[in-house]
Parts: structure tokens; C-alpha cells; sequence
């Protein structure tokens, strides 16, 4: 079943093409008219009075979205069941939406095929109002579009308009995008039935849910007869027309988790077939070749684990995905982004301690240098003082001043020596410092590493991405040859089976003919029994050998010299007898 957001996406474009002033409000009465189409097309019972009885504390004029949802979300959207068309749910919002925004007459593709491309955006659009397609998806349309109209993907051309777009904003809308496709800026010198045959086809398989489809041979179940059929894979359902135009279903196979489906071996003249069984009943069917049974084969036993799984579709899964993907990366970007500011205000944190203690330490080098000349020229006055002392006192004098003196110097030797100590603590703190500082670097340089690694797995993530679109672009691409194979081969039986029924009138008039010339054969068969019949009287009547020649018996024939005799010899010893009957009987009468 659809899932609410999608639904939403045609409701919107339907209540903004009502809002005529474009200030996000909508008049209730047209709120009602809306209400009751989309009641009537998702087959719910519409309350009439459930609309005023909402909204009947806000008279002072029209609605807003915001007031509407909530009666959108209680009295329809709540009371969805899954038998409704979806499709004429788009038809009914594009009617009111489309005049306004598309004028037909700039457009190189047909107001279907518009439509189909506005179906699409609604597909692959973002869940976010206003509604917009972001240039993965884009890209992804595209790149399909191109793949079912056999055309080459121009790498460069798209990536030039993406940077284009990008100087601008990174999304668009609806409108932009039908102008985008209509007005062949991708698309130029392409033929507009290819383009339209392309667009039909992305519609069917992501809008539709349309998994594979083609011509195969269906067996019946009452006659056993073999029937050409029109079938289309959807995720829940096979169903099968007479042609590919889809006016004439003649039915329908429910897929579910109890279904299973096999290879058969050949029979009945018939080789590729398969079976597809189901809890009620079993449907064998012929392909075209071993390829095309075997894609058959493998596309109807992923539908059915998908719903084992519980899995949507995969156009729906694919897309699903995608956001995912684009989710999880723009995460881990942000969050490489943070962390990258951390790390720099942590860097320049550091940068900042480490002037500080620099600073710092170049000052203490100073004071360090300016006490050391103090010192200096302290111990040059000390030591012209104690010559000088020593010239004026004796020995004795001299010798006290001398122990003095040594005191002093070993008090400031001591004294130097705690200076040297503050001087190798405060190196040792700016080496580790400088320490800090590189290890900050490293951690920068090994974070910028981590970085460009996932930049890589970025990119190798999207060449494979890259390379499983190829495989299914060459596989759509196989799929298009068959599919013209396939036309090829029905013109021909159709042009066989014309003259096929051209001969069988030609039978049949010669068979009326042939009855014609039966009935006058009869009728002269008839009058020679009645002639034979009187000659025979006649015959009876006279005497001798004269007979009228007859059939023969199967007894042997007798002969004479002038070849096999006209009676055989039972019928001679017969006439014989009857001869000498009347021979005696006339000379009695004598």
C-alpha cells in the first residue's frame, strides 16, 4: 500500500492550486468541492457536515494548510483502504494544478507525457514541502530516461549544469523540471516518439511498479490450449492482457509468501517453460528463449521475497536507499565538520598557550640575563673592594674578611643554582609545549588522512553505484531488442496466419464446389439404377444367355480361348439348368 507522504504529494499541488492569492489559504467552500473528489476517488464515505463541524470556531475567514491537515489526517486520510487508483488521484490534482503553471504551447512532449514527467517528480521528490527533486534523483531520472530511449549519458553536459544549478540552489521543482525535459535541454535532436516512448517507460516501472513485462505463452486451464498474452510484473500481482495496449485484461495472478516458482522441462512441442504455483492454482507459461525465462524466473522469486520480508517494491526500496545513503553522508559530513572545528579551536587553543609560554619564557631569559649582569658587576664591586680591603687590613683582618667572603659566594652560588633550576623547569615546560603543539599536528594531519580515506570510499561507493546502473542500463537495453524481436516475430505470424485463412477459404470453396459436382453425380447414379433396374425386367423376361453384366463374386473367373469369359462358371451351370427346365417343359407340351 502507498504510503501517507505519497498521497500528501498530489494533495498539496491540489490545495496550492486553490490558494488563487498565493498566501497559503484556501476558502472552505473550495475546501468542501476538494474534500468530496477526494472522498469520491479513495471510495470513503465523504461527511458533508464533518468540514463546518471542524472548522467552526475559525468563521472569519479562509483556511490555511495548517488547519486543514488535521481534518485532511482524521476524516480521509485515516479511512484509506488499498482498493483505490492512485492514478486517478494524480489525474484529478494535475488537472487543477497544471494550468497554471504549464503552458503547452513552449513544450516540445505531449500534455501525457507531462504528466507523467510531474508523476515521476512526485516519486522521486524529497518529503519536505515545498515540495523539490535534488540532483542525485535528477541525475538518476536521467540517466534512466536516456537508458530506455538508448541514448549515451553525457557525463560532462550534466556536470556542468549541476554546477550551474549549484551558483543558484541545489534542488528544483515540478515546473522547472517539466521545463527541464520539455524544452530539450538534455534532449536535443532526439525523435519526440523516442522521447515519448522513454518517458512511458520510466513511468511505468517507477510510478507504476511495473518489475518486467512482455509477450509470453500462457496455457489454459480449461481447453489446455496455448495462448500468446501481454504480461505485467507488479510487486503483489502478474496480470495478463491480450496486447500490450492494455485495453483487454484477462487476468490477473496474486502473488504472496506462499507461491513458489519453477523451471519446467519441455513438453508438448514447447520448450522455455515455467510454472508458477499458487495456493488455489498452478500457471505454466512459455517464454521466448532460456534468457528471457530465466529473467522471468529470477524477477517473479525476488517480488515474492520481497514479500516474505515485507519489503515494498524495489523502485521503492532503490529510492529508499538512496536517502538513506544521502542522509548517512551528509551526517558524516557535518559531523566531520564539527569535528574539524573542534579540532581547530582546540589547535588554536594550544597556539595560544604556547605564545603565552614563549612569551613568557622569553621574559624570564631576560630577567634572567639582566640579574646575571647584576650579579656580575655586584661580585666585580665585591671583588675590588676585598683587594682593596685587603691592601688597607693585616693578615688577620684580611683573613676574616676572607671567610666572609666565601660565605657570601657559597650563598650565591647557592642562590644561582636555584636559579638555574627555575631556568631548566621553565625549558622543560616549553618543551613540552612544543611537544603538545606537534602531537596537535599530528593529530590534524592524521584527521586530514581519515578525511581524504573517506572521500575515497565516497568515491568508490559511487563507482559501483555507477557500475550496477550500467549493468541495468544494459539489461533495459537487451530487454528493448527482445522486445522488438518479439514484435517482429508477431508480424510475421500475423502475416502467416493471414495466409492461412486465405487458404482455408480457398478449401472451403473448393469443398462446396466438390459437393456440387457430388450432387450431380448422384443424381446420374440414381438414373442409371433405374435404367439398370428396368433393363434387368426385360432381361428376365427372355430366354439364352443374355444377361446384363453385374459385379462379379470373388470365385475364380472362367476362361476361354478369347480371353476371361463374361460368367463365371457357377452362373454358366445355372443358366444351363434353367435352359433344360424349359427345354423339358416345352417338349411336355408337345
Amino acid at each position: 500500500m502507498l504510503s501517507r507522504d505519497e498521497i500528501l504529494k498530489p494533495i498539496w499541488y491540489g490545495f496550492t492550486a486553490l490558494d488563487v492569492d498565493r498566501n497559503g489559504k484556501v476558502s472552505k467552500s473550495q475546501l468542501k468541492v476538494l474534500s468530496h473528489n477526494l472522498c469520491t476517488i479513495l471510495k470513503i464515505s465523504h461527511n458533508t457536515s464533518a468540514l463546518e463541524e471542524h472548522f467552526k470556531d475559525d468563521d472569519e475567514g479562509p483556511v490555511s494548510t495548517q488547519g486543514y491537515m488535521p481534518y485532511l489526517n482524521m476524516f480521509i486520510l485515516d479511512k484509506i483502504q488499498a482498493n483505490f487508483d492512485f492514478n486517478e488521484l494524480n489525474k484529478m490534482c494535475w488537472t487543477l494544478s497544471a494550468p497554471k503553471h504549464i503552458s503547452s504551447k513552449h513544450l516540445l512532449i505531449s500534455e501525457a507525457d507531462t504528466f507523467k514527467v510531474w508523476c515521476i517528480f512526485n516519486f522521486l521528490s524529497e518529503d519536505k514541502y515545498p515540495l523539490h527533486i535534488v540532483t542525485e534523483e535528477l541525475e538518476y531520472f536521467l540517466r534512466r530516461l536516456f537508458a530506455a530511449m538508448g541514448c549515451s549519458w553525457n557525463e560532462d553536459r550534466f556536470e556542468g549544469y549541476k554546477m550551474q544549478l549549484g551558483a543558484k540552489k541545489k534542488h528544483l521543482n515540478a515546473w522547472e523540471l517539466i521545463e527541464l525535459i520539455g524544452m530539450g535541454h538534455f534532449i536535443k535532436g532526439i525523435n519526440p516518439q523516442t522521447l515519448s516512448m522513454g518517458i512511458n517507460e520510466v513511468y511505468q516501472e517507477l510510478v507504476m511498479d511495473v518489475v518486467k513485462q512482455g509477450y509470453m505463452m500462457k496455457k489454459g486451464h480449461k481447453r489446455k490450449n496455448w495462448t500468446e498474452r501481454w504480461f505485467e510484473l507488479h510487486l503483489n500481482y502478474m496480470s495478463y492482457y491480450v496486447s500490450e495496449d492494455l485495453i483487454e485484461q484477462k487476468g490477473c495472478i496474486s502473488l504472496d509468501r506462499n507461491c513458489c516458482v519453477e523451471s519446467l522441462p519441455d513438453k508438448d512441442g514447447k520448450k522455455n517453460l515455467f510454472i508458477i504455483k499458487c495456493v488455489e492454482k498452478s500457471f505454466e507459461i512459455n517464454a521466448s528463449d532460456k534468457k528471457a525465462k530465466q529473467e522471468w524466473i529470477q524477477a517473479i522469486q525476488d517480488c515474492i521475497v520481497h514479500i516474505r520480508q515485507g519489503l515494498s517494491s524495489p523502485h521503492r526500496e532503490s529510492r529508499q536507499k538512496r536517502r538513506e545513503l544521502r542522509n548517512k553522508m551528509k551526517a558524516e559530513q557535518e559531523m566531520m565538520e564539527n569535528r574539524m572545528r573542534q579540532l581547530q579551536l582546540a589547535n588554536e587553543s594550544k597556539q595560544a598557550q604556547l605564545e603565552a609560554m614563549t612569551k613568557n619564557l622569553q621574559e624570564a631569559s631576560m630577567r634572567g640575563d639582566l640579574e646575571e649582569q647584576r650579579r656580575f658587576l655586584t661580585q666585580k664591586e665585591l671583588l675590588d673592594q676585598y683587594r682593596r680591603d685587603l691592601e688597607q687590613e693585616k693578615m688577620v683582618t684580611a683573613r676574616m674578611q676572607m671567610e666572609e667572603q666565601v660565605v657570601e659566594k657559597a650563598n650565591e652560588v647557592e642562590q644561582n643554582w636555584q636559579r638555574m633550576q627555575e631556568l631548566e623547569d621553565m625549558y622543560r615546560q616549553l618543551k613540552k609545549a612544543l611537544d603538545d603543539e606537534r602531537q596537535a599536528k599530528e593529530d590534524e594531519e592524521a584527521l586530514r588522512k581519515l578525511q581524504a580515506r573517506l572521500l575515497q570510499e565516497e568515491a568508490n561507493k559511487r563507482l559501483e553505484l555507477e557500475q550496477i546502473h550500467q549493468q541495468q542500463q544494459e539489461i533495459l537495453s537487451q530487454s528493448q531488442k527482445e522486445k522488438e524481436e518479439l514484435e517482429r516475430e508477431r508480424a510475421e505470424k500475423e502475416s502467416a496466419l493471414q495466409a492461412a485463412q486465405e487458404q482455408l477459404q480457398s478449401l472451403r470453396r473448393q469443398r462446396e464446389g466438390a459437393q456440387e459436382e457430388y450432387m450431380v453425380v448422384t443424381k446420374k447414379l440414381e438414373r442409371a439404377a433405374n435404367k439398370t433396374k428396368n433393363w434387368k425386367h426385360k432381361v428376365s423376361k427372355h430366354e439364352g444367355l443374355l444377361q446384363i453384366i453385374q459385379p462379379g463374386t470373388k470365385s475364380p473367373t472362367k476362361m476361354t480361348n478369347w480371353g476371361q469369359a463374361a460368367f463365371s462358371e457357377t452362373e454358366l451351370d445355372e443358366m444351363e439348368r434353367i435352359w433344360q427346365e424349359n427345354k423339358n417343359r416345352s417338349y411336355d407340351g408337345q
